[in-house]
């Protein structure tokens, strides 16, 4: 287990972490979110405190799994059949609209 040390929190992290999020802060702003940065940064330090050796690395929510069929060869529509449907055609291949 790696434990990271505590920080301290002041008004200097406070405008780091307001700075690297871009954020222009104001003072009334500052002392707001202050104690509440601390707040946040506290309980982290709760959770690094906790036991997880004998749990498992979770890099995805869900399990992935694949949900696609198997690639298999098997019979295609011959060309005529294909184009049996389309009254837009030519030498045997599908007309599409003139692209400039």
């Amino acid at each position: 287990m790696i434990f990271m040390p505590k920080p301290k929190v002041d008004e200097k992290l406070l405008q780091s972490v307001a700075k690297n999020a871009r954020l222009n802060l104001t003072k009334e702003e500052e002392k707001k979110f202050l104690p509440q940065l601390k707040e946040v940064l506290d309980f982290f330090s709760k959770i690094d405190k906790l036991d997880v050796s004998k749990e498992k690395p979770s890099f995805q929510p869900l399990e992935m799994k694949n949900v696609f069929r198997e690639d298999k060869v098997e019979k295609s529509l011959l060309q005529e059949d294909a184009l049996s449907n389309t009254i837009h055609k030519k030498d045997g291949y599908f007309k599409g609209p003139r692209v400039l």
